[in-house]
Order: C-alpha cells, then structure tokens, then sequence
C-alpha cells in the first residue's frame, strides 16, 4: 500500500515530494519487507496519547499559545492530531523525524534527553512510550486512516467508592473503540484530583486519600474523553441524635453527614440566626430595636416570620441588585454611561423587589431590544458587543459552562468543542445596532435574516444549537435569541437551574455544592449530588421563585447550624456540618460601620443616606478607598471570584489610621457623641452597643470590660473634661468592636 494512501488528502502530494527528496539523497533506505506483517502503529491512537501523557502537547509546552516552544507547534491535548502529524512530520525541514534511522529524530533525541531539551527529560529511552514511537518511525510514520478505531468509551474502574482516611485505591482507565477492541490505557491516561487537600493521584492512577473527610472525585482524561472516579473519605463517628428536619435541604444534608460521620453542631442561638440572615438577605446589622423584639419573641415561628418580613423588605432588593449588577457587567468606563448604569440597576433591582420569575429575567435580558430609557436590559448589550462575549457570559453565567477554550480548541475538561462554541455563537448573530438620540447609547435591534456562525478554524457555516442540542428551523424574521431562552428555562436542560441554586447556595453557605459555582461539569461534580438535583427541581416547579430559593434556605435547619465546631467536624469544609463564618463584603462592612458608628457615607449623584449596598455601578469605587481595600468587584467578569473576600494587611492598616474610619468614630453626630451625653447609665449605653454590632446583649465579662473602661480618668494633674473624656473612651470602645471577628465576619 502506498503510504500517502494513509495520509489526508491534503497531505499527500507534499508528502511524496518530501518522501522523493529523502531517496534521492539517500535518506530512506530499502524498505524492510520482514516488517509488512507487524501490526501498523496508529498516531492518533498511540503516539499522541504518549506525547499528552508526557506533557508535550500541554499548554505549557508546545501547545502555548502563540506558537507552541521554539517553533515546535503541537495541538492542546492533542485534540486536532492531523494537525499535529503535519507538524511534526512535514515541518522544520523534516529534521523531526529520520525515516533511515529512526533513534536519531529530534522526536526522540530531545523528549529523551538526548539532545538538549527545555522541557527536560520526558520519555526515557527504556520505556514503552520511546519503544512505540521509534516503531512508528520504523514503520514509516503511518498516519489513520478514515476507517481506523476510533474512541468511543473511556471508562474507569471502579466509578466511586468508599475510601477510609490514608486509605490508596488504584484505579483502570480502559478505552473501547469503534472496531470494538478494548484497551487497558492506565498508564497512558491522565489524572487529577479535584481537591489535592484531600486526595493525591499517581501518574499511573493509584489514588491516596489523605485525613480530611468528604466527596472527592478524580478526573481521567485520555484522548479527549472524560471519566470520573467518585470516593467518599468517611470520618466515621457515631452521629448521634441529629437536629430536627425542617425540609428536604436538611434530609439530604443530615443524611450525607451521618453517612460520612460526621456530628453536625447544634442550632445556633436567636441573636447569632437574626444577625446572620439579616446580614446574608438585607445585607445589613439588624437594628437595636429589631434585636429587641426578636430575642424578646417568644413565637415558635419567629424565625420564619423574619425571613418573609426581609424577603419583603426594599433592603433584599437593593442587595441582590448590587450581587446580579456586578456580574452582569454594569460598569461605568465613563460618564457617558450614568444613564445606562442608573437604568439597568434599576430595572435589576425591581425584578428583585416584584420577585420577577429567573427565566423571565433572564429572557428579557437576552431578547432586549430598543433603547436604554425604554427598555433598560438593552444597556447589558452595550458591555457585552461581540457575539462571542454573549455566549461565554451566558454560558458562564446562567449555564454554568466554561466556554472561553472551546473558541480555539476543545474543551480539555468537557465534551465541548469549536462547533458548540460557534452554534451557541450563532444565536447572537443578528443581533443589530445603530446610534440612538441619547449620547453614547445604541438602539438595539434584531436583523432580519438568517442566523449563523463560522468556525474560524474549519470555515464551516453553523447554524444555532444549544450544547448538541438540535433546535428547529428559526425563520429569518424571528429573534434566536428567544428561541435560546426558551431552551434554557426547559425543565430538561441540565444547567439553568443546576447553576442558580448552586450559585445562591454558595452566597449563603460559602462554599457552592459545585465549586467553582459557575463550573458545571460531569468532571467537577457536586459533594451532595442528591440536594443539589432536589433543588434544582424545587426551584423548576416552583417557577423559578427566587425568594423561594431563598426562603427554602434560610429556614432548613442546616442554615442554622451554628458555626462553632464540634471536635469531630473541625476541618469540615465541604459537608456542612456546621456554618462556615466569612467575612463581610466590602460594601456590607461599610454599611455595618456607619450603622454601628451612627454615621453615613454619602456618594455622588445619589440621595443623601443611600447605603453602599444600592450603589449602581463600579465608579464608586474611585471615590472610595474603603470599597477598594476591601475588594469590592469592578463589575470587570462574570466571576463572582472578582470579589475579594480574602483578608490582608492593607485592611488591617485601613482600620488601624484610616481618616475615614477615624472620622466616623469621632462624629459629632455619630454615636459616641450621642452616648457621651446620655444620661442612661453606662450599662445600658454598653448593650445598646452590642445589640447594634452583634444582635446581642453582652456577656458578663464584656460587660465588665466596658464598664471599667468608660469609668476610667486619667490623672494628668490637669482639669479633665468629662464630656470630652466621655467622648473618645466611647469613640474607643466603637473602634475596639469594629475590630473584632465577631463584628467583621458573619458567623
């Protein structure tokens, strides 16, 4: 058979020329026919799988971008191999492979550290991957044919199971092709651990659990398929009597801890639940008088009854507007956009306060047409312009699927490729504008016509498609992308809702039951696979309610738990066994600081008394060294990890000589001074305090602490006044609470 029979057809002419040439010079010489009956050597089945193994076609290697190392380019992962075969075989001269001596090809030479290698030692000379390439160079780099296997199943072995702490597992990854041959490809297969804390795997898929208990999951990748091994890591004490179940958030949480064993920790106590949902919902301290009346509540109900009178409340709005703004982009670059910025954080907000359905949301943002004054969504499209922008914030965004590496390659972690990322393009390719009457803002409208997409690699002319799914024709004069909203809101699809409920679990516990909370993956799966889908299918047949969402939450018991850990459930991080305290966010803290310090913080363009959680965009940001230090997101991506939750010392400085911190504190309006000159006695000035920082009165010995502080006199052998005294001991003892963890996280 002649050997440009196994090539593309587009490789065949320049491959018998460079075949020719190498004769004529000598370079092939006869060819071995005691060699014709050994099985051929398939590139795509068998070398490029060892060239992924050993990292060479890694995008740190010679798949990076731009042009792979030392102009040695090779495909990501190996997912485009006719591409790879013309690379190494038909360019740099031919230097790459020797067809007279097979040994002597830099292919080898430098992977085997022959030669000089940045790279560095990859395929040993004794190893079987050398052994299978020097044979494919023997057999005169055959390359597959139309009719040659194709992978079609990797699957692993086993699929999950219950792992006990230093426990190991070694695991089978086996490949089965289209001709159904069945392979044993462990040791060419990759593998990685999804939380290294708890879990490390070899090269050669032997898997060590280490002591953190919990679901851990190990992803097995092998020429462009997926498999996933699951394992439980038990602790394994006895659970004991759990808390009562309030609904079906608390079932399969409790169930998941007490099949891990894990004790869960008790209920937490009024004050800390009213400072915690009011914080997480309103995202506010709650008031002196709302504490009163609540710790003095003796309702069986009255923690339901609070969280309907937040859900309620213009403060839950005004919080979940500024969450949904920032990741909807609404950022001001100039002052040409306040108009659109002040609309869409209005309409944002108004769809929090009406509880307007998520789909209906969500369709009105994606179908926005006309202008910005008319029809606020519009200003979304005036951030996000290009197609291809849409697509990779929706699909982040509301599907849950990272779609950024599928525009040059296939996804390394999914079954996406270049194709999905183009029809998923296409339902945003007629989407039209043109200047409006209002400075810096289009008119937006859809264009009449057919919608497609072209896949810039291939040429080929795509029409719209959701994720594989086939979608009827779309008739030029309708808008595709309502037909894209209507296959999202789909009882069927397997990421709208998946990804709210994952997303909103993670505001109110901390951690999402996916993470990251936008990362919707069969290789990232859920630590509770069974709440995550009962919430998805609560929050289906409820509509879409997102004050349900809420509502179902905040009133399990397993939102209640309180945060002080058990010592059994310490380094719990994934179970929830307890809550996870967090610190506040920045404009959260900044609020909390003015209401405890009686004081306000007043911003541009916006009535006097306007929190810092209602604020419209990201330009206040400039204005603001306290919203910068504390990470407060520029409305930049549709990660919600633009936010900056971490701690760090420029904050611990901002609160140690921070002229504002200091200003609030000192006001002559503020609190202290209205203390200074109460007549109440000290005792009640100090609860007043607490009450307002902690939803609580205070322990005896924080009593005692204050008391004796507020009563001390410097004797400096000079007249003291009192009222001045009074005033910075106050000013003080303000500062002493906004300091402590207590105050900055919620817990």
């Amino acid at each position: 058979m002649l050997l440009e029979q196994s090539l593309p057809r587009r490789f065949s002419f320049r491959w018998l020329w460079i075949a020719f040439m190498a004769g004529a010079l000598g370079l092939i010489g006869p060819i071995d026919v005691s060699r014709a009956a050994e099985p051929s050597v398939s590139f795509v089945n068998d070398v490029v799988p060892i060239l992924t193994k050993a990292g060479c076609n890694a995008g740190v290697c010679h798949a990076k971008a731009g042009g792979g190392q030392n102009g040695f380019q090779l495909s990501l992962l190996g997912f485009e191999p006719v591409e790879d075969f013309e690379h190494i075989v038909l360019e740099g001269r031919g230097r790459r492979v020797s067809f007279g001596n097979p040994e002597q090809s830099l292919l080898l030479l430098k992977a085997s550290g022959q030669l000089p290698h940045g790279g560095g030692l990859r395929l040993p000379k004794a190893s079987p991957g050398y052994a299978t390439i020097r044979e494919w160079l023997r057999q005169g780099v055959p390359m597959d044919g139309a009719a040659s296997p194709k992978l079609v199943v990797l699957e692993i072995e086993p699929k999950k199971g219950s792992l006990q702490r230093q426990a190991s597992q070694q695991l089978r990854a086996t490949a089965r092709y289209s001709d159904g041959i069945v392979r044993d490809v462990t040791n060419m297969a990759l593998f990685e651990s999804n939380d290294k804390a708890m879990a490390d795997v070899s090269e050669a898929g032997l898997v060590k659990v280490f002591d953190l208990p919990g679901k851990v999951s190990v992803m097995v990748r092998y020429q462009g398929r997926v498999a996933v091994f699951s394992a439980a890591i038990p602790l394994g004490e006895p659970v004991g009597t759990l808390p009562p179940v309030k609904n079906f958030v608390d079932t399969a949480v409790f169930a998941n801890l007490k099949e891990l064993g894990i004790p869960p920790s008790p209920v937490c106590d009024d004050a800390t639940f009213l400072r915690r949902v009011t914080l997480d919902i309103a995202g506010r301290l709650p008031t002196e008088e709302e504490a009163k009346a609540f710790l003095a509540n003796k309702g069986a109900d009255k923690r339901n009854q609070w969280i309907d009178e937040l859900l309620r409340s213009p403060d839950y709005a005004d919080f979940f507007a500024g969450k949904w703004a920032s990741v909807l982009k609404n950022r001001r670059d100039d002052t040409g956009d306040i108009v659109s910025n002040f609309a869409f954080h209005a309409w944002v907000r108004d769809s929090m306060l009406a509880n307007k359905p998520y789909d209906q949301f969500v369709r009105e943002l994606l179908g926005a047409t006309g202008i910005v004054i008319d029809n606020p969504p519009v200003a979304w499209y005036k951030r996000v312009k290009e197609p291809k922008d849409q697509i990779e914030d929706v699909a982040q965004l509301f599907l849950g699927v990272r779609m950024q590496c599928a525009q040059c390659h296939h996804h390394p972690f999914e079954r996406w490729s270049q194709d999905d990322y183009y029809t998923l393009t296409a339902f945003f390719s007629q989407v039209g504008r043109k200047p409006s009457g209002t400075r810096g803002e289009d008119l937006i409208f859809h264009k009449r016509g057919m919608a497609t997409a072209t896949n810039i690699k291939t040429r080929v002319v795509l029409k719209p498609a959701a994720f594989g799914d086939q979608l009827p024709e779309i008739a030029p004069d309708e808008d595709p992308r309502l037909r894209l909203a209507n296959w999202m809101k789909s009882p069927k699809n397997p990421f709208f809702a998946k990804v709210l409920v994952n997303r909103y679990w993670k505001h109110f516990f901390q951690r999402g039951l996916i993470e990251p909370e936008d990362d919707i993956r069969d290789s990232n799966p859920p630590s509770n696979p069974e709440l995550l889908a009962a919430l998805e299918k609560h929050f289906i047949e409820s509509r879409f309610d997102l004050k349900e969402l809420v509502r179902t939450i905040t009133r399990s018991i397993a939102y209640q738990l309180s945060a002080t850990p058990n010592r059994h459930n310490l380094s719990d991080r994934q179970n929830y066994s307890r809550y996870y305290p967090r610190r506040l966010p920045a404009e959260v803290l900044l609020d909390s600081i003015d209401q405890l310090a009686g004081t306000q913080t007043d911003f541009a363009n916006l009535p006097s008394g306007t929190r810092a959680v209602a604020l419209p965009d990201n330009s206040y940001n400039r204005s603001s060294a306290f919203l910068r230090v504390f990470g407060r997101p520029e409305g930049a991506s549709v990660c919600e990890c633009e936010r900056v939750q971490s701690s760090n010392l420029a904050q611990s400085l901002h609160f140690l000589n921070a002229s504002d911190i200091r200003g609030k504190t000192a006001h002559a309006n503020g609190r202290a001074a209205r203390l200074a000159k109460d007549p109440r006695p000290a005792e009640a000035k100090i609860k007043e305090l607490y009450l307002v920082a902690f939803a609580r009165e205070p322990r005896t010995d924080e009593l005692k602490a204050a008391l004796n502080y507020l009563t001390e006199t410097q004797v400096t052998g000079q007249k003291v006044d009192s009222q001045k005294a009074a005033h910075e001991n106050f000013q003080d003892l303000l500062w002493a609470l906004m300091n402590t963890k207590e105050f900055l996280f919620n817990h």
